[in-house]
């Protein structure tokens, strides 16, 4: 990521506190390959995407499935506008959840 988005992933995994081992774990990394990465080795696209959505955008990716991401894509493709709102609406959603934790 850091070659290619100007994101430096040492940096993102110190700030969730998390050791070499928990932060490439989660996304079936070796510690040892995430070090490499760490230090300045290309990381492919497929990890630079496991990358974001675990540890930038916070994604259970156990918890996704098949599915779920059907039925995503058709209701983006076969009604743009309920998608949008809905969208809008889970996140007010989600916001409003964590600010009364």
């Amino acid at each position: 990521m850091k070659s290619n988005d100007d994101v430096d992933v040492r940096e993102i995994r110190r700030k969730l506190g998390l050791n070499q081992s928990q932060f490439w774990s989660k996304i079936g990394v070796t510690q040892s390959g995430g070090s490499r990465y760490e230090s300045g080795r290309n990381i492919p696209r497929p990890v630079q995407a496991l990358l974001r959505l675990v540890h930038v955008e916070q994604i259970d990716i156990g918890k996704i499935k098949k599915e779920d991401l059907e039925v995503t894509e058709y209701l983006r493709a076969s009604n743009p506008e309920l998608f949008k709102t809905l969208k809008k609406e889970a996140r007010a959603s989600k916001k409003k959840e964590r600010g009364t934790k």
